[in-house]
């Protein structure tokens, strides 16, 4: 009788078939939507709404902005708290990582409702301010994850040569641990800006008029005006924007300094 073999691609199939199902098919919907008229006939007319409605570029606009002003303050909580994490006097209590890593296990709209529960006793009005608490407050897991992970596994003996080398601690952090560990900020900053550029949950119950994202709008579009034509050539462009930062990432990641040390061909470490 013949023996069967399984080849390691035949264990992937069924994660093919999903994501052809529920992410590509549904994608291929979008686009199609996005060249439809209200008369059901081909046409560029929605995608000329979306770039001469000054709404959008503006809503645009302020979404990349909400974005990169969510992730430049998570960088700067993460980091120097992934740093503390995972020095030595730390390191060994595993359990004080998890108590901000613990929140990515929580429910998305819990974490917000518990969160405007909190801002509310505070006295903190629903607004720009409490939107921008609530974004860094869920997404600085993200931040800090990757981070933790590449200070975590950094060769140490690096900062020990520095160190004999006479460099002081300023110096060693910019010329061997910010370069070494920029592998997890990067993976950090997609990993916030990507999710926040698309979100509008959170603006729409932590924000106001103010605050109103591209997100907010395209589900209005889908939901209140029923005019999935726009709602799916703008979706379509946010797409593209969100593809765009992933390369950009990628190209970024892919020329940062390793963790470890380059190695010669007769197994020495270069110099």
């Amino acid at each position: 009788m013949k023996k069967i073999s399984f080849r390691p691609a035949f264990f992937a199939l069924p994660y093919v078939v999903i994501c052809a199902i529920f992410v590509v098919l549904p994608l291929i919907l979008v686009l199609i939507y996005a060249f439809i008229g209200a008369d059901g006939s081909f046409t560029f007319e929605n995608f000329k709404l979306v770039f001469t409605q000054s709404s959008n570029l503006t809503l645009l606009l302020k979404t990349i902005g909400i974005a990169a002003l969510t992730t430049v303050i998570c960088l700067l909580i993460a980091y120097p708290t992934a740093m503390v994490l995972a020095s030595a006097p730390f390191n060994r209590y595993v359990v004080l990582a998890l108590l901000f890593i613990i929140p990515m296990w929580m429910n998305f709209v819990l974490r917000v409702i518990a969160l405007k529960s909190l801002l509310f006793m505070l006295g903190v009005d629903y607004g720009f301010l409490a939107t921008m608490i609530g974004m860094v407050y869920d997404f600085l897991p993200f931040m800090l994850l990757p981070i933790y992970t590449v200070l975590t596994n950094m060769d140490k003996s690096y900062k020990e040569a520095s160190a004999d080398l006479g460099a002081n601690g300023a110096v060693t952090f910019f010329k061997v641990t910010l370069p070494l560990s920029m592998g997890g900020v990067i993976s950090g900053i997609t990993m916030v800006f990507m999710p926040v550029f698309s979100a509008y949950a959170i603006t729409g119950m932590l924000g106001d008029a103010s605050t109103n994202v591209i997100g907010g709008k395209i589900n209005g579009l889908f939901t209140t005006t029923s005019t999935w034509g726009v709602g799916s050539a703008l979706s379509f462009v946010l797409l593209i924007l969100v593809f765009l930062t992933m390369f950009i990432s990628n190209f970024v990641t892919a020329r940062a300094p390793k963790s470890k040390p380059a190695v010669t061909s007769k197994g020495g470490e270069a110099q």
